[in-house]
């Protein structure tokens, strides 16, 4: 750990701090129909979209009706995707004339795209062809985002209405979603990606001559050529990073030097991913007309934010203690800290707060392999996912998650002072906190069924591991916590190339993304309906430093201490092992 590492990070934060409240101000404008400086020229746009569609963008709908449309929307979409994938072979932007993608792959990768999760268990630059990547992949980069904005949205008017029945449209908050926020800020971010070596072209790979030719063995012929894939990445790359999406056009993502050239890039990047899920915390102040309150949930993000970071960087700046140097007096501890695998031209301060910053959102872009992490910083990005992606988390998603245990938190809070709980004016009743527990049980019932289901059967689950011991149960449990939190990012050391993990990662991902927004849009409807109830002085007010402290403590209660067990048999467990000499 290094004053100029940790300069860099606090510039990050910097900046992220400084532009939360204009563009959360920007969005609270632009769903609410506000005038923006982008109206003359997306408005047109906006009422043709509407016209050839037939919305009526005038027309409200309540709850049900919206989750509904989004339900219908979501599975079209999917179905599209995957016909798209299963005759890629035989349609136009396929230069490298790649072959149909298989069933089972198809499907993972139409529910992974579909539910903002991009888990991509297949090479990339070898399976999708440059209309998969675009018209299929991309699309659904900033559908899926714009859904999570939505959905976001809905819970926002829930609490800030009273007696209502309806909650918005759900076309219109897509639409403007996409056209206001998504599209601009990808644009912008995809020449500011090229400006500095991000490839965007359409041409057939290229083949070049290898300086050192790889002499033949009795296995393999010689090999004297490299294949150099290509393509249009910055428009994907842009759209990835914004919209917290995260699937990498080529397999090694954001590692790789088309994908991400330089420091500069790296930088532009971790910011794309956290700005719009941090400025929805001032959307959310201004919107509920508590600007205390976004604040007080911003905080809470945070101290958790800062808390992951500080504990994977300090781990990967230690060296690994199997790893000696020798010289010729004694032999001593590898300096420098762990570098295996990590790119150079980042180091290991960029590559701790991309790793962090992707987990803390629910994006699954790398720069670095976080299998190759020590056991307790490979800890780090699992808990932020385990937490439920809401440490800033996905857009739109990462603020209705936290928003969750904010219910929660006033309920608990309620139950000490020995009256019922309220939240900026609105009762919270047993059904509120039903349905915020049913959105909590989801997700560790989920990863923790499907990951002992791979540990018990060896010929399934266990079969793909190039990994035993703890960190081979880690490299599971990732995988089901990546793919049911919606992120994406993979542990690698597991082959998830197969009809097992294909078919249950996909029911992972569907579950994880729509069984738990059932519960919060129907928490949205419930409190819309609700009058307003004036602050008294038994309210606990939601806007304080102990606010922020109960918050913290909730979220790390119930999302830390319900995967306590299965992490103490695997990063820790590995920790201790690792300081005892074994390793994995």
């Amino acid at each position: 750990m290094t004053t100029n590492g940790w300069l860099q990070i606090f510039l990050f934060y910097s900046i992220i701090l400084v532009a939360t409240k204009p563009i959360g101000l920007y969005m609270a404008r632009v769903f609410e129909g506000e005038r923006t400086w982008l109206d003359p020229i997306l408005c047109p746009i906006e009422r043709l979209i509407y016209k050839l569609t037939g919305v009526d963008a005038t027309e409200e709908m309540p709850w049900t009706v919206y989750g509904m449309a989004m339900l219908a929307f979501s599975l079209v979409s999917m179905l599209v995707l995957y016909l798209i994938e299963r005759t890629q072979a035989w349609l136009p932007w396929n230069p490298q004339h790649l072959p149909n993608v298989p069933a089972a792959l198809a499907l993972n990768t139409a529910a992974s795209f579909t539910t903002n999760t991009n888990w991509q268990a297949y090479t990339p630059e070898t399976t999708m062809s440059y209309l998969t990547q675009m018209a299929g992949l991309a699309y659904h980069n900033f559908t899926s985002a714009a859904l999570g904005m939505a959905v976001a949205l809905v819970l926002i008017r829930g609490i800030s209405r009273r007696e209502h029945k309806t909650l918005g449209n759900f076309w219109v908050d897509m639409t403007r979603a996409t056209l206001w926020v998504l599209l601009p800020g990808a644009l912008v971010l995809a020449l500011a990606l090229v400006s500095q070596g991000v490839i965007q072209n359409f041409r057939p790979y290229d083949t070049a001559k290898l300086v050192q030719p790889q002499p033949a063995t009795q296995t393999t012929p010689a090999i004297t050529t490299q294949t150099i894939a290509q393509g249009p990445v910055a428009s994907q790359e842009a759209i990835k990073e914004l919209g917290t999406n995260g699937g990498g056009f080529f397999n090694a993502n954001s590692a790789h030097p088309f994908e991400n050239p330089t420091p500069l890039t790296n930088f532009l990047e971790m910011l794309a991913i956290f700005l719009i899920p941090a400025g929805f915390t001032a959307t959310l102040g201004r919107l509920t007309g508590s600007p205390r309150h976004g604040w007080a949930v911003f905080a809470a993000m945070a101290v958790l934010f800062f808390a992951g970071l500080t504990t994977a960087y300090w781990a990967e700046s230690q060296p690994n203690p199997l790893l000696h140097t020798v010289d010729q007096r004694a032999s001593k501890l590898q300096a420098g800290g762990n570098m295996e695998g990590k790119e150079v031209r980042f180091g290991i301060v960029n590559s701790a707060l991309f790793a962090t910053v992707t987990t803390d959102t629910s994006c699954g872009a790398v720069n670095s392999m976080h299998d190759s992490f020590m056991p307790l910083g490979g800890l780090v990005p699992l808990t932020n996912m385990l937490l439920g992606e809401v440490i800033f988390g996905g857009v739109g998603a990462g603020l209705y998650g936290m928003v969750i245990f904010v219910v929660l938190a006033v309920f608990i809070a309620g139950l000490m002072v020995g009256r019922t709980p309220e939240y900026l004016g609105k009762k919270i009743e047993s059904y509120d906190v039903k349905m915020a527990m049913l959105y909590i049980l989801i997700f560790p019932l989920i990863i923790l069924s499907f990951a002992a289901a791979s540990v018990l059967l060896p010929n399934l689950g266990l079969s793909s591991l190039n990994n035993a011991g703890p960190h081979g149960l880690s490299e599971i449990l990732y995988a089901y916590t990546s793919a049911t939190g919606n992120n994406g990012s993979a542990f690698a050391g597991l082959n998830a190339n197969t009809n097992w993990y294909n078919l249950t990662l996909a029911f992972a991902m569907l579950a994880g993304r729509f069984l738990m927004i059932v519960p919060v849009l129907a928490i949205a409807g419930n409190l819309a309906g609700k009058r307003y109830t004036p602050p008294s002085v038994g309210t606990f007010p939601v806007t304080t430093p102990l606010f922020t402290v109960l918050l913290v403590g909730v979220i790390l209660i119930v999302g830390a201490l319900t995967f306590f067990p299965v992490l103490s048999l695997g990063p820790v467990l590995e920790h201790l092992l690792l300081r005892a000499g074994h390793s994995f």
